[in-house]
C-alpha cells in the first residue's frame, strides 16, 4: 500500500487541492492550494465562475509538482446537480448556479406533464427545485436552440475532467444527483426525459468511481509544469460520495452519517435502492456511492444559513470568524426557537429573515449574532433528530451511532447539540473526509486498496476522532 495522489475538492463555498500520501496503512493529507468559489450574478441569472475554477484547478496541479516528484493520479469531486453543455468540443454556456431563481416553481410545471410518483419510481431522488432535471427543463423551455447545439452534457466534475483529458464521460455518483438517473437500472432515465420532450442524444456513457480517464493533455502539462504523465481518475465525483466512502464506521456497527458542510446530507448506506411510497412521502433520495453502494439520505440545508448570516454581518462591518461566533453562541442565553431551514434556501439578508420568520411563527427572535448562531445550530440539530427517526422507520434499523464527517464536524457546539437532540453517540471526524475519500478511491482504482472496508480501515487508522454523548 503505497501511493501519492492529488485530491481536487470543490465545494459550494471553496475549493482545495490536497496532496495525499498513502503508506503503511495510513493516509496523510496536506493542503497545497485553497481558493474561494464565488458565484457571479448577471442580469440573466446566477452563474459559477467556471473558467476561474479551472484556472485554480491547474494552480493546484502546479502546486503538486513542488510537493512530489511524481503523482500516481489525481481526481476531482464537486457539488452535485449543476452541469455544462458541450458542442463542437466547446463549452456552449457558462453553467448556472443551483440557487439561480429560474427554477422557482418549475417542479409544478413538470408534474403537470409527468406525475411526481412516476418521476420518483424512475429515479428515487428527493424532490428539490435545484435538481438537474428542472434546470434542463428550463433550458428546453426557454432556450431549446442550446440543447439542439449540444452534443454532450457534462456535470461539473466531468466538465473539468474533459478540460484536463479530453475524455467525455459521466461518473455515476454525480449523475445520480440529477433526477434523470435510474439507480435500479443503473442508467439514465431517458424515457422520463422523452416525456418532457428532451432528447437524450447528449448524454455520454457512464463510468464508475476509481476508473482511469487518461493522462492530462499536453497543454495542461505545460501550463502546470509537469515533467511526467499524470493519470486522471474518477473519484466519487459527487463530493458527498467521496465523503461517505471515508466514514470511519466499524464493521457490524449500526450507523448513519451526516456529511456536514454548506449542506448536511444525512443517511445510511444500502446495497440496493429503497424506492417505495413511504420513501416518496418522506422525500428521501437514492444516490450512488463508491463500490456500487446506495446513499439513502436526506438533503438538509446545513451551515448555509450561518454562512449567509456571516456575509450579511460582514456587509454591516462585522467580519465575525466562525470561532468567534461559536464562542458567542456558547455564551448566549438559551431560547427554544426552532427555524424551518427550508425557508432559507435562497441568498439574502438572513439575520433579518430569521427575525421575520420568528415573528410569523410567534417564536422568540434572537437579538445578536451569538444567539442567532445558537438558534441556527439547535434548529439543525432538531432537524437531524427528525430525519434520524424517519430513517429508522423507513429501513427498520435501530441506529446506534451517528458519524459526522466534513468541515462541519469541527463544530463542537453543533456536535454536542446534535448528540443531545438525537440521544445517541456522535463520532466526529475526519473533517477532510471528502479529500480522503477522493484520494483513497483513486487508490482503489490503482489497486493499492482492495475494498471499501479496507478504505475505511485506512481512515480509522489515520485520523483522530472525537466522541460526543448526550447531555441534559
Amino acid at each position: 500500500m503505497d501511493g501519492k495522489y492529488l485530491a481536487l475538492d470543490l465545494g459550494a463555498e471553496s475549493g482545495r487541492a490536497m496532496f495525499a500520501r498513502l503508506a503503511e496503512g495510513k493516509i496523510e493529507l496536506t493542503e497545497l492550494h485553497r481558493f474561494a468559489n464565488t458565484p457571479v450574478q448577471l442580469p440573466t441569472g446566477l452563474y459559477w465562475d467556471t473558467l476561474r475554477l479551472f484556472h485554480e484547478i491547474c494552480e493546484g496541479i502546479r502546486a503538486s509538482c513542488k510537493a512530489a516528484d511524481e503523482l500516481d493520479g489525481l481526481a476531482i469531486d464537486t457539488w452535485g446537480v449543476d452541469f455544462g453543455l458541450i458542442g463542437n468540443g466547446e463549452l456552449l454556456h457558462n453553467p448556472r448556479h443551483y440557487r439561480d431563481a429560474r427554477t422557482d416553481g418549475v417542479m409544478e410545471e413538470v408534474f403537470v406533464r409527468v406525475p411526481r410518483i412516476q418521476i420518483y419510481e424512475q429515479t428515487g431522488l428527493q424532490f428539490m427545485p435545484i435538481n438537474s432535471l428542472y434546470q434542463l427543463y428550463c433550458i428546453q423551455r426557454d432556450s431549446p436552440e442550446l440543447l439542439d447545439a449540444a452534443s454532450q452534457l457534462l456535470f461539473m466534475p466531468d466538465l473539468f475532467n474533459y478540460f484536463l483529458t479530453g475524455t467525455v464521460a459521466v461518473e455515476r455518483t454525480i449523475a445520480s444527483t440529477s433526477q434523470f438517473y435510474d439507480p435500479t437500472r443503473k442508467a439514465f432515465a431517458t424515457d422520463l426525459l422523452r416525456q418532457l420532450d428532451i432528447s437524450a442524444k447528449f448524454l455520454p456513457g457512464l463510468i464508475d468511481p476509481g476508473m482511469e480517464l487518461g493522462s492530462v493533455l499536453p497543454y495542461v502539462a505545460e501550463r502546470c509544469g509537469l515533467k511526467h504523465d499524470l493519470k486522471v481518475y474518477t473519484a466519487g465525483s459527487h463530493d458527498t460520495a467521496s465523503a461517505v466512502a471515508a466514514v470511519p464506521a466499524q464493521p457490524g456497527e449500526n450507523w448513519c452519517y451526516i456529511s456536514s458542510g454548506t449542506w448536511s446530507l444525512m443517511g445510511i448506506e444500502l446495497q440496493r435502492p429503497l424506492i417505495n411510497d413511504t420513501a416518496l412521502e418522506a422525500n428521501f433520495t437514492n444516490e450512488v456511492g463508491v463500490d456500487s453502494t446506495i446513499r439513502f439520505l436526506k438533503n438538509i440545508p446545513g451551515l448555509w444559513l450561518l454562512q449567509e448570516c456571516r456575509r450579511a454581518w460582514a456587509k454591516e462591518g462585522h467580519d465575525y470568524s466562525y470561532a468567534d461566533l461559536m464562542q458567542r453562541a456558547s455564551a448566549a442565553r438559551s431560547i427554544d426557537t426552532i427555524l424551518d431551514l427550508d425557508q432559507f434556501l435562497s441568498p439574502g439578508n438572513h439575520p433579518r429573515r430569521i427575525c421575520e420568520f420568528c415573528r410569523k411563527t410567534q417564536q422568540e427572535a434572537p437579538q445578536d449574532p451569538g444567539s442567532t448562531t445558537r438558534v441556527i445550530l439547535q434548529s439543525l440539530a432538531a432537524r437531524y433528530a427528525e430525519v434520524l427517526n424517519v430513517l429508522e422507520q423507513l429501513t427498520g434499523r435501530s441506529l446506534e451511532v451517528v458519524h459526522i464527517v466534513g468541515g462541519g464536524s469541527q463544530n463542537r457546539l453543533l456536535n454536542q447539540l446534535t448528540a443531545n437532540a438525537i440521544g445517541r453517540r456522535v463520532i466526529a471526524g475526519p473533517s477532510e473526509a471528502t479529500a480522503a475519500g477522493n484520494a483513497l478511491t483513486q487508490a482503489m482504482g490503482a489497486d493499492d486498496i482492495n475494498s471499501l472496508e479496507e478504505l475505511r480501515s485506512v481512515v480509522r487508522a489515520s485520523f483522530s476522532l472525537e466522541e460526543f454523548r448526550p447531555q441534559n
